[in-house]
């Protein structure tokens, strides 16, 4: 006969990605000719509950390196841009997203620089990341209980006879004369 037990523990119960693209324009301290590379760094980001809904914020750095001065010059420029995505988010069992709701927040892909070029003097980027989010909250597990005895087998130590005689004389004057010497 087996009973059933519940178990409160932690476990994800929301599991979400998402994909965005995002256009950011960047002045330079020259006006550029050509965009030699551009690479993203630094990327940092967190996500919270609010209202139901999940907020990733993060920021990331780009550097453009470019020519300038009819090509006869490099110069490399850096800046920060902040981004904030919101993510609506399915739960199972249930389970509510409240402010109490962990979340855990993973890079995907990292955020990449997908198109640049140069319009008007000014750098047009267009960069692509993916975020994955997992909620933790709390679940319920139920867990069989069996009521029958345990499945170890005893083993007793065979004790002979004589070995049994020899355990049960006891010499009283034995700490007797350690303690005279």
């Amino acid at each position: 006969m087996s009973n059933f037990k519940e178990i409160v523990t932690k476990a994800v119960v929301g599991k979400a990605k998402k994909s965005s693209s995002n256009n950011f324009k960047m002045t330079t301290e020259q006006t550029p000719d050509t965009i030699l590379g551009c690479w993203v760094i630094n990327h940092k980001f967190n996500g919270n509950s609010n209202n139901g809904t999940v907020n990733l914020n993060g920021s990331f750095d780009v550097n453009v390196w470019y020519s300038y001065d009819n090509d006869t010059k490099t110069a490399v420029s850096t800046r920060t841009y902040n981004y904030n995505d919101k993510m609506n988010m399915s739960l199972k069992d249930d389970s509510k997203l409240t402010s109490n709701s962990e979340i855990i927040v993973r890079s995907l892909r990292q955020p990449t620089v997908k198109d640049v070029y140069i319009d008007n003097g000014e750098v047009n980027l267009s960069v692509e990341k993916e975020l994955g989010v997992e909620v933790i909250g709390d679940t319920k597990i139920k867990v069989s209980i069996e009521d029958e005895e345990d499945d170890y087998e005893e083993i007793l130590d065979e004790v002979s006879e004589e070995e049994e005689a020899k355990i049960d004389e006891v010499n009283e004057e034995y700490l007797d004369s350690v303690n005279q010497n």
